[in-house]
């Protein structure tokens, strides 16, 4: 289970996380909503390690504590990122970007396995691989993305805002393959905006406002909730 407490994120004298609490169990999928700017990619930052998160602030994962891992540390504890806005290597191939995501791995056998899932996944990419991926349509940049992540064989994977800028019938389609990985096995924590897309494929999820979680609950009982249609589904 990934727990996250009391964890607050600061740059200065600005609180972009505050005391937030969450958390992930086995088996899960995981919404956290929120508009741009509520927090939600600070946050993910924090739990992978690529910033520090304030004293006083709690993440663990499967028993480890991850408050004071390097990112590569967190890698291999089983915790995988994918960022918002992709952070593809446009010039480089497909397939290069996306074995960049087993670097922590050196049984060739093994990489391979993994490369065979993704593209099962995304068979879309089986005839790009030696593209560049900064040829690729949004979409297919979006999913080798989530393959580079996927890559790495992770345990949970945190999914920053995979269907901004995406046409809605390739968030679906997008979405869709999330919540096949989820079914697999892997544990997602998945930071939308969209909220309606979101709430349909998870168990559960968070609001995040300012910083700060201020709903939480079943992913019916948040679509159902007249804050969350109001603000996220302009209804």
């Amino acid at each position: 289970m990934l727990s996250v407490a009391n964890v607050t994120v600061s740059y200065g004298s600005f609180q972009a996380v505050c005391n937030a609490t969450l958390a992930v169990r086995a088996g899960e999928l995981v919404v956290l909503l929120g508009a741009n700017g509520a927090g939600k990619t600070t946050l993910f930052r924090a739990l992978s390690g690529l910033i520090r998160a304030d004293a006083g602030s709690a993440i663990t994962f499967a028993g480890h504590d991850l408050s004071s891992l390097p990112p590569r540390a967190i890698v291999d504890a089983g915790v995988s990122h994918c960022p918002e806005g992709r952070k593809l290597f446009p010039a480089l191939s497909v397939m290069t970007n996306l074995r960049l995501g087993a670097y922590r791995c050196r049984d060739r056998a093994e990489i391979e396995r993994r490369l065979a899932r993704v593209l099962s996944l995304f068979p879309v990419l089986t005839d790009r691989l030696g593209d560049p991926a900064g040829a690729l349509s949004g979409g297919q940049q979006q999913m080798v993305a989530i393959g580079r992540a996927l890559m790495a064989e992770p345990r949970i994977l945190l999914l920053d805002e995979p269907s901004v800028s995406l046409a809605p019938k390739v968030v679906r389609q997008v979405l869709e393959t999330v919540a096949a990985i989820n079914r697999a096995g892997t544990m997602v924590l998945l930071a939308e905006q969209n909220a309606y897309a979101a709430l349909e494929i998870a168990h559960r999820g968070y609001v995040l406002e300012a910083g700060r979680v201020v709903l939480e609950g079943s992913a019916s009982e948040l679509m159902q909730h007249d804050e969350v249609k109001r603000a996220y589904m302009g209804s």
